[in-house]
């Protein structure tokens, strides 16, 4: 049964209520759908994982190829979804709450905004401009009275991944300026994401899992709210797919044996029909 966008948005924030919960990346309807079908709650787009589907690398794809992705997205499953809106596609704060707004008109039940630049992806925008940003999209949410998930967070640990402080007082001053959840991709040591529990606490955490490592439940027990995991489910796809290829340019077929069964997908995917 289909769900209306106020359900969703409601579901969405209750999820960040209390306990911890896995929101997994889909990057096309099909994923999106198989996700559902298997029980998760709610699901993220991933900015990789859909570039990639395109032929392209990420943060080459534009704010209306995102924002096209998401409403193909949020109309072909009854979860929540949270978007990936890299940088709101925009540097001033102005124009990332207009922006925002056509993200909310797409249906997402919330949506992270990052500090990376958009002029210079390997950039950081400083600590003042990066919480305007943050203000402004807070703002455009309150006024459309979406009640959406607000997202904040900042790319510092995935270029250095000693820069903890300057990571957390990013990260305390976007939950001061309206951020709902907060979010430091790059983040790995028990430790460390402890101190950024413990920094922004009441508020929830969300920590990237990017490759094996710590428990669902070991993340629950220091606070950690939800747990996504960006482009990676993708690359594991792309990842059976080129080996299976390569083995085919080698004489052999082997790889395929790994191949879900089509009767099986197509059971899934006929209860959406």
């Amino acid at each position: 049964m289909s769900s209306s966008i106020e359900d969703k948005r409601a579901a969405f924030r209750a999820l960040h209520a209390q306990g911890c919960f896995v929101l997994p990346n889909p990057w096309d309807v099909g994923s999106a759908r198989l996700l559902q079908h298997l029980g998760f709650p709610a699901l993220a787009s991933t900015s990789a994982g859909f570039a990639w589907t395109t032929g392209r690398p990420d943060y080459a794809v534009t704010r209306d190829d995102v924002l096209q992705h998401l409403r193909t997205l949020c109309a072909a499953v009854d979860v929540p979804i949270n978007a990936d809106f890299e940088s709101g596609f925009a540097r001033e704060p102005e124009a990332v709450a207009d922006n925002v707004r056509l993200a909310l008109d797409a249906g997402v039940a919330g949506l992270s905004i990052e500090d990376r630049q958009v002029a210079a992806p390997f950039g950081l925008y400083d600590l003042a401009l990066s919480t305007e940003r943050i203000r402004a999209a807070r703002r455009a949410i309150d006024q459309t009275g979406a009640g959406a998930v607000l997202v904040a967070r900042t790319e510092g640990l995935l270029q250095d991944p000693a820069a903890l402080g300057l990571a957390i007082d990013k990260l305390v001053a976007f939950a001061e300026a309206g951020a709902d959840c907060l979010y430091a991709p790059g983040v790995r040591a028990r430790e460390d994401i402890a101190a950024i529990v413990r920094a922004v606490a009441p508020k929830p955490v969300n920590v990237l899992m990017m490759r094996p490592g710590l428990s669902v439940a070991e993340l629950a027990d220091l606070g950690v709210r939800r747990i996504s995991v960006g482009g990676a489910l993708a690359r594991v796809a792309w990842g059976a797919m080129l080996a299976t290829a390569r083995q085919m340019q080698s004489g052999s077929f082997d790889g395929l044996g790994g191949a879900a069964p089509g009767g099986e997908l197509n059971d899934v995917f006929k209860t959406f029909s």
